[in-house]
């Protein structure tokens, strides 16, 4: 029982901690817009300031200090994870842009959830259920219908558009196959270490890629050369987005009893992001993106708690008979 309660404790703070996670990432648009960078150039300045900051909480626990201690038992899996993961997905994200809509590139990548149980199942064996399909498909068109509202112009296809639609696809499986990947090593090491290591080896690997693709250098000793607004941002990108906000996510979807479950969150983001646009933007909600709101919260918050109501279902189907 005392085993049970433990369980469900760790259960609830798993899924709230991914949420937090969510609600950060729903968060860094705003400042993405406020810090005046675009593409790839946002993608180093975010694991730049994002991997200091990891760096100082690593070192400040005692339990997370030994940052080598991963690498030297499984550089295999961390370096790779680290370069070809998270990176990569940053990396063709903010790159996306360059060529699709926001609407476009939001609403594919909204899709990772999805991938998310595809590759669970592919790698882990694990089974889908129906209601996982179900949940799933209806908490994705209620996100399409929330992005696409009074934007189905710019779902117009055109060649650049293709490309930025795929790269943002490619994004949502890269981080797919991180997600999935890189639970054991979670479990295993921590969520600091390992989401530390991720953005310190990244942000090295981030800044010879665009140095030598795109011919930008991002010096860090220029960060408050520029406006409060835009160097707040920055820092606000680096640490809460960055930082804590990947602490939570990973750290929620790596102790959660059903990965995917828990990944099922993601389709939150762009709900909290119309809805802090409301808020802080006064920008307005049409009755189609309110019908939007409902049928993804509704979705998520079905598949989270599917197991708890077919058991309640089930005693009181029991107790009648």
């Amino acid at each position: 029982m005392d085993e049970n309660k433990q369980n469900s404790s760790l259960a609830f703070w798993a899924y709230l901690a991914a949420f937090l996670g969510v609600f950060g990432h729903a968060t860094s648009e705003f400042f993405s817009v406020y810090s005046g960078l675009k593409g790839p150039e946002v993608s180093v300045w975010r694991f730049t300031i994002g991997g200091a900051a990891l760096l100082v909480v690593a070192l400040f626990q005692k339990e997370s200090r030994n940052l080598l201690q991963p690498i030297l038992e499984k550089p295999l899996k961390v370096i790779p994870l680290a370069v070809f993961g998270m990176s990569m997905a940053q990396l063709v994200f903010h790159w996306s842009l360059d060529f699709a809509s926001v609407v476009q590139v939001a609403t594919i990548v909204t899709t990772m959830p999805i991938l998310v149980v595809v590759v669970e199942r592919i790698i882990n064996k694990t089974t889908i259920s129906a209601p996982k399909v179900v949940s799933g498909i209806g908490a994705f068109i209620g996100v399409m219908l929330l992005l696409t509202d009074g934007y189905l112009d710019q779902l117009e296809l055109g060649g650049s558009s293709l490309i930025g639609m795929a790269l943002a696809l490619c994004c949502a499986a890269v981080g797919a196959l991180y997600l999935v990947l890189v639970r054991p090593l979670i479990q295993e090491y921590g969520a600091v270490r390992i989401t530390a290591l991720t953005f310190i080896i990244g942000a090295f690997a981030l800044w010879i890629t665009v140095h030598l693709v795109w011919e930008i250098s991002v010096n860090p000793l220029t960060l408050f050369d520029r406006p409060p607004q835009a160097y707040g941002s920055i820092l606000a990108l680096g640490i809460w987005n960055t930082c804590i906000g990947f602490i939570l996510w990973l750290w929620g979807i790596s102790n959660a009893p059903d990965i995917s479950r828990a990944n099922y969150l993601f389709f939150l983001k762009p709900v909290i992001a119309a809805l802090l646009a409301w808020i802080i933007l006064n920008n307005t909600i049409s009755g189609l993106q309110i019908l939007a709101i409902l049928m993804v919260t509704g979705f998520v918050t079905l598949e989270l708690s599917y197991n708890t109501l077919i058991g309640k279902w089930k005693g009181l189907r029991k107790k009648n008979n």
